[in-house]
């Protein structure tokens, strides 16, 4: 059986909820950024001051793009060097900090991760409850899981403005930006998120690993630590590094099923809600629910590709009579690598809504599942997770695909292209297709450097075409500053440290300065008004029009190399072939 009524009813609820969650959660972030009164402005209003006070910030003073994306690179900057110095100095941390006494972490490790969580990345080539201190998981990680998914927000922001604003030269004031996104937006809900999580049963201590005796008489090291503050963050702001080895898998990350469904709202959450944000800025409502919509719409594409494809199990354990179908005393389908929790449902559920945005959490390993069930997220990253997307990311990413995709209209029709009254020039389309070519060339090419040179293939698990899917998601999930991966692969290397240290620095910061640019040149162009020759962006074609632009570009571009890995390894398994 592809589905279970179970399985389509829990997808519905889920998205349900999503949806009602998205204008209420929108009309806040609004509130937020437009500096108008919150339920929380009482309370915090004074501390924002303070910090302006004390910065020698501007609330009044906004920049072009040019001086937003420099403040953006210097503040991300400094927190990538004080975090690469928090884990370089663990052993002096004290005993309070770092109770197990834990050494510091070797260079290329410490680069890769400061790299890693500065671009709200958070892939973890450590095991991180044997390599990080308490000290370092909540002043240096925890802190970036705030400070990147701010600047993530604050980026789409600037370009919203870009695009909505009438006419002008400025899209805002960086540090005004990012101040309100922790303080009105990340941090209240998280407080109230941790709390939740310690009502069942995550852990937020300081007290050293207990070593206990199983039933079996052997010995167990049971880690915990301040883990519930962390723990929400992660998810809600689309981070997705866990504290533990096996992220959202581990009960001490994801205790029960309330917490697992809890954590996929809150990872889609922000994403949904900006879509709301975008049409309440552009005046027009429907602008935003267009792409709501084909989010939802590839969202349910791939739910329909992974979530039959693990339930239908590998058709290779066919000949030894072994039974894959669901019934009331096995789960049936493919549950190696499934958490036994939760199973295949609320694996590729999770899998997908992770990889939809920069998430990166697993509560299954991605190196498992079939060959077109790992397809679904590595294609979802590689599209750049504009699928709702990472808090701010996916928003932006998708809007360039929308100027690509009426600069494309206009050609095929005749029509002048423009985007929300401005008109879509050489200059716009220029940066719209540098910043869509600049992940392909990275992910592409780091990838044929992998696969040639004995560093590269010293990580592998596996052989054959499957390997060579491992080391494509690996720089996908680094160029899309997501962070899962197909954990066959061993990263923790020389080699790969510093290449997808490297690749993440990439996907963040040269992918956001032609956006940047680009926001930066329509924020000057006056809206004109639609006429005869406008192509209307809130419809079914628009809606079909630009999920076609994604689709087609994506494939266009990253086709021949999975059709060497995922896809030749499914049609092996047809066939009853392994590697």
């Amino acid at each position: 059986m592809a589905f279970t009524v179970n399985g389509v009813l829990q997808v519905l609820i889920f998205v349900g909820i999503v949806l009602v969650l998205t204008k209420p959660f929108g009309l806040y972030i609004y509130h937020v950024f437009a500096g108008e009164r919150t339920w929380f402005s009482p309370a915090l209003k004074p501390v924002e001051r303070v910090l302006y006070r004390i910065s020698g910030v501007n609330e009044d003073e906004e920049h072009g793009w040019l001086r937003y994306t420099i403040d953006m690179l210097v503040f991300s900057v400094a927190g990538m060097l004080l975090l690469y110095l928090i884990e370089r100095t663990q052993q002096i941390q004290g005993s309070f900090f770092n109770p197990m006494n834990l050494p510091n972490v070797e260079p290329g490790l410490a680069f890769n991760t400061a790299a890693s969580f500065t671009t709200n990345t958070n892939w973890q080539a450590y095991t991180g409850e044997t390599t990080m201190s308490y000290f370092t998981q909540m002043a240096g990680l925890a802190v970036h899981n705030f400070t990147s998914a701010a600047i993530g927000i604050a980026l789409a922001m600037a370009v919203i403005r870009g695009l909505t604003r009438r006419s002008g030269r400025h899209l805002g004031n960086f540090y005004v930006d990012l101040t309100r996104c922790i303080l009105y937006i990340l941090l209240p809900i998280s407080i109230v998120g941790a709390l939740f999580l310690i009502s069942q049963g995550v852990p937020q201590n300081f007290r050293p690993y207990d070593v206990v005796t199983t039933l079996n008489g052997i010995q167990q090291t049971i880690a915990q630590g301040p883990v519930a503050s962390q723990e929400w963050i992660k998810n809600f702001g689309t981070n997705g590094g866990g504290f533990f080895n096996v992220n959202s898998a581990h009960p001490f990350e994801n205790p029960n099923a309330l917490t697992n469904i809890v954590t996929l709202i809150s990872i889609f959450s922000i994403p949904a809600a900006l879509f709301y944000v975008f049409g309440k800025m552009a005046g027009n409502m429907k602008e935003g629910w267009a792409l709501w919509i084909v989010g939802a719409i590839l969202f349910f594409v791939g739910i329909a590709v992974a979530m039959p494809a693990e339930q239908l199990g590998n058709p290779q354990l066919n000949p030894y009579n072994i039974n894959q179908q669901p019934t009331a005393i096995q789960s049936g389908g493919n549950m190696e690598g499934k958490e036994v929790r939760f199973g295949i449902t609320d694996s590729a559920l999770f899998a997908v809504v992770t990889t939809d945005t920069s998430c990166g959490a697993v509560n299954s390993f991605h190196d498992s599942y079939t060959p077109l069930g790992g397809l679904v997220p590595l294609t979802n990253i590689a599209l750049g997770e504009l699928v709702f997307g990472g808090v701010g990311s996916g928003i932006y990413d998708l809007l360039v695909f929308a100027i690509i995709a009426v600069f494309i209209a206009g050609l095929m029709v005749g029509r002048t292209p423009e985007y929300l009254g401005k008109k879509i020039e050489r200059k716009e389309m220029m940066m719209a297709a540098l910043a869509i070519l600049i992940l392909p060339a990275s992910i592409l090419g780091f990838s044929a450097v992998a696969i040639v040179l004995p560093a590269g293939l010293a990580g592998l698990g596996n052989a054959g075409p499957h390997g060579l899917s491992e080391i494509l998601y690996a720089y996908t999930s680094a160029n899309g500053n997501n962070g899962s991966a197909f954990a066959g692969l061993t990263a923790n290397s020389t080699f790969y440290n510093w290449t997808l240290g490297m690749a993440m620095l990439i996907g963040r910061i040269a992918f956001v300065i032609p956006i940047m640019a680009l926001a930066g040149a329509l924020v000057r162009k006056r809206v004109l008004p639609a006429g005869l020759g406008t192509f209307p962006t809130t419809g079914a074609l628009w809606v079909s029009l630009l999920i076609g632009v994604v689709i087609i570009v994506g494939a266009l571009t990253y086709f021949p190399a999975y059709s060497l890995g995922p896809i030749v390894e499914h049609l092996l398994m047809l066939q009853g072939k392994t590697f």
